[in-house]
């Protein structure tokens, strides 16, 4: 959340509630004061990752190596200041606040079409600010690599902000990092921020609620009600603005017009009407209609943490438990271990589909005029839906009633108007019902084998579990994702696969200083899609895994062991300019040697399920034609084969009708997308 215009009111009209603050001082003072204690920091992973991901290159599916470095320096910065820190991610979307998260989700939406058209015109990434979009799947991996770095890691299961803010009033934390002005309404510990920290002296600024008070005239307990009236992601602006006008209209008769006026007028609308010694309770009796009462008192009621009252409400916070939707159908075990991973940060998506019945997934690079790549949502649908028939049962009670996950998934074309209903699916290779109990909590050799079998199943590759045992976590990691990408997308061709799988070897080889030096003669904006895509493909690789009992270590699966969007981009460039295998491989004979049977691996796979994957080298888009004169005199002597077209694409056989009605509405630039069919086994 975050109230509208109150940032900057504290930093324009009054800079003296900006306290500057020595960091490495703050911590000396708060271990004196609590001799019993540690200075503790609850940073809002959330708003940082603007801040940490500082990585010139952005746009080609993120420098995950680089980026693991920069979070190390964060760390060390901080452990060398003597302050120990806990970081928090929004686990979930709350319902009040669907309404502002979709507006945000839209407007993005239009600044990733800008994107595109910027790469389409220029062929290069943006250098604005204002065109800028952090690589997908950020926020999820984040946690796991604070994790992998020994840092105490949490997920919310409700509003990130209140549990944050909550946090570090009951364990007596030094401050609260981010950027968000709802930690200025919240009556609990320092908020400092992190878009004025400067790590290399240890400082930022505080923005004090209490000299904010002063200046307003206010009690602590007001602030609540001052943010609901100024807007916030609960409270809609435009609700209030009626009241707002009455107010200023006042207040402006009584002073002269200054900058920051609306905040001043506001407060002063909340001292005329502050509740009575009598008893009468404010909101009440403010000269509001009943709606935009009750839209103030359920705002004022959210900035409430435990053990908090407001003399605007007749009655205190509730604080809400954790209630799992699908209870009745899983044991209490499984429920239990949920909610601890997921609080921990060791799981994915399991407790948003079992106590939520809601998945969220924001923004993703994609090209709103690309007709060859479905959206990753609608690619990935059913290796989600096999996830949920993992979780859930297909049919509870072996009745004709079927349960089905909510899902709000941001792609371009689709309105978020309501979400889509995804039922669960079951295996294909399941023989009778899933001993969950057994796949999370036994250990032995036979039960690992199952674990690992099953996730195969998740992507529909059952029968290659022999095979993939010769190989290392990361790479079967890898062969899944691109064998699952190359036979739903019909149009992925044999220079596709081979940057895919070139660059996963390569990384494993190089430090990021090496992939930093990387620079592209050009950005093509399909490859741009291709790698978001293999991204979003890890996120659910992690999320199977996690269904699955854990088969293969988390950290083996992460985006800094598979992937370098640099690295991918230039061997995308190099495979469709017509380069060798052995320059591909960098001429180093060990790669190559580690390349040859994934890639063999993966189209034979694809062979089987009757999806060969052929070559169709692309002339890329702006070429620097002394970059890769060369490489055009190779392509000449090579037959041009024929992109797929739009209309071939749309004939390919259905998906789940679940895309096809509400969450996938008819594009204006392109039909409705379709998967492939499902894999018959008869080709097995």
């Amino acid at each position: 959340m975050g109230v509208k215009g109150l940032q900057n009111f504290m930093e324009t009209c009054c800079p003296d509630t900006c306290v500057p603050v020595d960091l490495k001082q703050m911590a000396v003072n708060h271990v004196k004061a609590h001799p019993d204690s540690t200075a503790t920091v609850v940073v809002d992973g959330m708003a940082c990752l603007r801040y940490w991901y500082r990585c010139q290159a952005w746009v080609y599916g993120g420098q995950w190596q680089e980026y693991m470095h920069i979070l190390q320096e964060f760390v060390d910065a901080f452990t060398s200041a003597g302050i120990r820190l806990v970081f928090i991610f929004d686990g979930t979307v709350e319902e009040q606040k669907r309404a502002e998260w979709v507006k945000r989700r839209l407007r993005v939406n239009k600044d990733i079409a800008r994107i595109f058209q910027h790469i389409k015109t220029h062929a290069q990434q943006p250098n604005s600010r204002d065109l800028f979009c952090l690589p997908s799947g950020l926020a999820t991996f984040s946690g796991f690599a604070l994790k992998s770095l020994g840092q105490e890691t949490r997920i919310s299961t409700r509003e990130g902000d209140y549990e944050i803010s909550d946090y570090a009033l009951s364990h007596n934390c030094m401050g609260i990092l981010g950027q968000d002005t709802d930690f200025v309404i919240y009556n609990t510990v320092p908020y400092l921020s992190i878009n004025k920290l400067n790590l290399n002296n240890m400082t930022t600024v505080l923005f004090s609620r209490e000299r904010l008070c002063q200046v307003l005239k206010l009690h602590m307990s007001d602030l609540p009600l001052l943010a609901c009236l100024l807007g916030n992601d609960i409270v809609p602006e435009q609700q209030m603005q009626r009241l707002r006008s009455n107010a200023l209209t006042s207040y402006r008769k009584k002073h002269m017009q200054v900058q920051g006026d609306k905040v001043y007028a506001v407060a002063d609308f909340i001292n005329a009407h502050h509740p009575s010694s009598e008893g009468t309770f404010g909101v009440s009796s403010l000269p509001l209609v009943e709606a935009e009462k009750e839209a103030l008192e359920k705002g004022i009621r959210l900035y409430l943490l435990p053990g908090q009252t407001s003399a605007w409400l007749e009655s205190g916070c509730s604080v809400p438990e954790s209630m799992c939707l699908m209870g009745k159908y899983l044991p209490a075990d499984i429920l239990q271990a949920v909610l601890e991973k997921h609080t921990r940060a060791e799981c994915f998506l399991l407790y948003n589909v079992l106590y939520d019945g809601v998945v969220e997934c924001s923004n993703t690079l994609e090209d709103e005029d690309e007709v060859e790549i479905p959206p990753q949502a609608v690619l990935y649908l059913p290796v989600r839906e096999r996830i949920y028939g993992l979780l859930l049962p297909v049919q509870p009670d072996g009745s004709t009633q079927t349960l089905s996950v909510k899902e709000w998934f941001v792609f371009p074309g689709n309105p978020l108007k309501e979400p889509t209903r995804v039922t669960p699916k079951p295996l294909n290779n399941l023989k009778g019902p899933l001993d969950l109990m057994a796949l999370w909590f036994r250990t032995d050799p036979e039960v690992k084998a199952v674990q690992a079998s099953t996730l195969l199943d998740v992507f529909d590759l059952y029968e290659f579990a022999e095979e993939l045992k010769c190989f290392d976590s990361p790479l079967i990691a890898v062969i899944c994702l691109v064998t699952y990408i190359a036979i739903q997308v019909r149009q992925l061709s044999l220079e596709d696969v081979d940057a895919y799988l070139s660059q996963a070897v390569c990384v494993r080889f190089k430090s990021f200083r090496e992939m930093q030096q990387l620079r592209t003669p050009v950005v093509d904006p399909r490859a741009v899609q291709l790698g978001s895509l293999f991204v979003r493909g890890l996120t659910y690789l992690i999320a199977a895994n996690s269904a699955c009992g854990f088969p293969f270590p988390m950290g083996e699966l992460m985006p800094w062991k598979t992937f370098d969007g640099l690295l991918f981009h230039s061997k995308y460039l190099q495979a469709h300019s017509g380069c060798p295998k052995e320059e591909l491989l960098e001429g180093n004979p060990s790669w190559m040697s580690l390349f040859m049977p994934v890639r063999e691996l993966v189209l034979e796979t694809c062979r089987r399920r009757g999806v060969p994957v052929h070559s169709r080298p692309r002339r890329l888009q702006h070429r620097d034609v002394r970059a890769v004169e060369t490489d055009d005199l190779r392509r000449e002597r090579r037959p041009q084969l024929h992109h797929s077209t739009h209309q071939e694409f749309r004939q390919q056989p259905r998906a789940s009708s679940h895309y096809q009605h509400g969450y996938r509405p008819r594009h204006p630039k392109r039909g409705r997308y379709h998967l492939a069919p499902r894999w018959p086994h008869s080709q097995n």
